[in-house]
């Protein structure tokens, strides 16, 4: 049986493919700070895009809460300060869900679902 970390990996390496597919630069995979860690960073253009990649059920994003989305926030954050060489115009923050069947919704900006 596979454990969590090897399935997240599968997860991400799906995602990955299909960011690609969709044209999207991969810039780095796990990014980590003591805040969190950011999955998978993507450019696209000039949009910088911070990917939280959920595999499992269909609902797989309904795991990322209020919670979750701040300390993405807090670590792109991070990661903007670090890397501010990146020609981005402007960023945004994905979720990509993947059912164990394999079907992939990509749901973009999702900061708005947060500002409630």
């Amino acid at each position: 049986m596979p454990n969590n970390s090897s399935l997240g990996k599968f997860g991400e390496d799906l995602a990955c493919d299909y960011l690609k597919r969709a044209k999207y630069n991969i810039i780095c995979r796990n990014f980590r700070t003591k805040y969190g860690e950011i999955d998978i960073i993507a450019k696209k253009g000039k949009v910088l895009v911070f990917v939280e990649v959920k595999y499992g059920s269909k609902d797989a994003y309904l795991r990322v809460n209020r919670k979750k989305f701040k300390r993405i926030l807090l670590t792109s954050q991070i990661f903007l300060r670090k890397n501010e060489n990146l020609e981005a115009k402007s960023y945004r923050i994905d979720v990509i869900s993947i059912s164990k069947e394999g079907e992939i919704v990509h749901f973009k900006d999702v900061a708005k679902d947060f500002w409630r």
